[in-house]
């Protein structure tokens, strides 16, 4: 069992930056895949970004703004989001990707709120 802690999450105007943070348990911790999704109100939760051990990806709508990174020593994973939209409102959450045994298993935060002002 993983369990994840969001923090960082606020208000925000349009055009700002917040940092996201997400503490993990367990001591493999490097060998998770850590990932940021995102649930705007009636909407589906989406993916927003991803980090491996030596990779990391991005949805297209947040390329070069956002920046995904983690500190193995820490088990944390942070989201830097810079140029925050309106439309960026939602509740971010943490997730874990651990494979076991050829086993996947997927590991959730409890999420935090981003609100971006217009």
């Amino acid at each position: 069992q993983v369990q994840l802690v969001e923090s960082g999450g606020g208000l925000v105007q349009a055009g700002g930056s917040l940092r996201l943070s997400c503490v993990a348990s367990g001591r493999t911790f490097n060998s998770y895949v850590m990932g940021w999704f995102r649930q705007a109100p009636g909407k589906e939760r989406e993916f927003v970004a991803r980090i491996s051990w030596n990779d990391s990806s991005y949805a297209d709508s947040v390329k070069g703004r956002f920046t995904i990174s983690r500190t193995n020593a820490k088990n944390t994973v942070y989201l830097q989001m810079n140029s925050l939209k309106p439309e960026e409102t939602a509740v971010y959450y943490c997730n874990a990707v651990l494979v076991i045994g050829g086993v996947r298993y997927d590991y959730w935060g409890q999420g935090t709120q981003v609100t971006v002002s217009s």
